[in-house]
């Protein structure tokens, strides 16, 4: 398997290749060159660590030992049973994915396990060291620096909105000691911080020097693994390798639902994939319109990781709309970059719904799922059930993917249903904990400052 740049004017590489670097040189992203396909039928019934290997060895088939690397992976101890991602039903037809049972709680886990452990064996065969440099919005933060924490010649430096996480968001990250862990709090939203990412992305004589490497969804390791679950759910939910299926997918990045689109372009038979926005609703206006916006301002929501304008993985899904002509994405994006907009609404954008959830929305999800399924929600995946309620076809199951646990949002739970989220066991006073982080100006020269003080260069 073979990649190439979303702006098709870097050379096509292999995946151990593009693993360690996040963008591509051009300042696209990475894709393949095509798109394998899947036998349903040999897939049915497997183990999801072999279910795993299975998908992802059609897109790492360079990577020596990835059967090893799966099943170290995907473990009853972390992700609390062999199930690794459990199917429960609601009622017939509707169902919630659990993918929140990984070391923070959160549906990042199930990707960033696994990209922690590619890149320790990646890095050993070759002797090299990697500096990681990340943006989250909540959840990307906590599930990387726990996959990475330790990890020998790795540094991981997590930009994160100064004062947007909850608290308990906050203290997955910020009480994390480890030497090789730095969190700096930028003084912004997540697309501040997401901008500066690129900034430093860009400069291609610092990112060669020290070696700046990326686990945020830009890096493909993470959609490939986000794959997987798609089919999981899929097997759970139905007896019939042709049964369609729908999928409800809270989205702010646009990396968990574009995962859902490669699933769909390698055999499987969903009939739509449900975006659900919060008030930043700009997918939802994409995907009704046809029209791209990125809003001058962020508004802060009860449920954070999606309190996000500038999509980053939306651009793969561009490059695929225009017929993968590279130079017309690049177009398009210097648009953006201006404060344009990009207008695709006479190109067909079959197989999505969407629609948007506020926070009178989120708190009502909440109590009926509770008081109908005795089941609590974090806020995240009451948007996705809230959109994927108005969206239900007959015949069709409905899947809504749990993208964390309620306990990491605790205020509007107690909102919501007047009693604390149940904790699990070893998060006891997470947010009395000794935390460390630092302030830093949304700005790439004072990232780049902050990387040159606390690292060595490689070379």
């Amino acid at each position: 398997m073979r990649y190439v740049s979303t702006r098709g004017r870097a050379a096509s590489r292999r995946f151990t290749e593009i693993l360690l670097e996040g963008l591509a040189p051009d300042g696209g992203l990475y894709v393949p060159e095509e798109i394998p396909r899947a036998d349903l039928a040999s897939l049915r019934g497997l183990p999801y660590p072999e279910l795993a290997h299975r998908v992802l060895s059609a897109f790492m088939d360079d990577v020596p030992d990835l059967r090893g690397i799966v099943a170290r992976t995907y473990t009853r101890e972390a992700f609390g049973s062999d199930d690794i991602t459990p199917l429960r039903t609601l009622e017939p037809g509707l169902h919630l994915l659990g993918l929140s049972n990984g070391p923070t709680l959160a549906f990042k886990d199930v990707a960033l396990q696994l990209l922690g452990n590619l890149f320790e064996h990646v890095l050993a065969q070759r002797a090299e060291t990697l500096n990681v440099l990340g943006a989250t919005s909540g959840d990307t933060g906590s599930a990387a620096e726990h996959a990475l924490r330790g990890k020998k010649g790795i540094q991981v430096f997590m930009l994160s909105p100064h004062g947007r996480m909850s608290a308990f968001q906050r203290a997955q990250m910020y009480a994390l000691l480890d030497p090789n862990i730095h969190n700096l709090a930028v003084k912004g939203t997540f697309d501040d911080c997401q901008d500066v990412v690129k900034k430093v992305n860009a400069d291609a004589a610092f990112k060669a020097r020290y070696r700046i490497g990326a686990v945020n969804s830009i890096n493909w390791a993470r959609i490939a693994a986000q794959v997987v679950y798609y089919f999981k759910g899929f097997f759970a939910a139905t007896s019939s390798n042709s049964q369609p299926v729908s999928f409800a997918v809270p989205s702010g990045n646009f990396g968990n639902i574009y995962a859902g689109h490669v699933a769909r372009r390698m055999g499987l038979p969903i009939r739509r994939l449900v975006l659900a926005s919060n008030e930043n609703d700009v997918l939802d206006e994409f995907f009704r319109t046809g029209r791209y916006r990125v809003r001058r301002t962020v508004v802060e929501t009860s449920s954070p990781s999606m309190d996000i304008s500038r999509a980053s993985n939306f651009e793969r899904y561009v490059h695929e709309l225009v017929e993968e002509d590279g130079a017309k994405v690049k177009s398009l994006w210097q648009k953006l970059d201006a404060g344009g907009e990009i207008d695709l609404s006479a190109i067909p954008r079959g197989g999505f719904a969407s629609g948007r959830s506020t926070h009178g929305d989120r708190i009502a999800t909440i109590r009926a799922v509770h008081a109908r399924y005795g089941v609590t929600i974090d806020p995240h995946t009451a948007d996705g059930v809230k959109v994927a309620l108005e969206s239900r076809e007959a015949g069709v199951p409905m899947i809504c993917l749990e993208t964390a646990l309620p306990a990491k949002f605790a205020a509007t739970i107690r909102e919501a249903l007047g009693s604390e989220p149940a904790r699990p066991a070893g998060f006891e006073g997470l947010e009395e904990r000794p935390q460390r982080y630092e302030v830093i100006e949304p700005a790439a020269d004072a990232v780049k400052g902050y990387i040159r003080s606390h690292c060595g260069t490689q070379g």
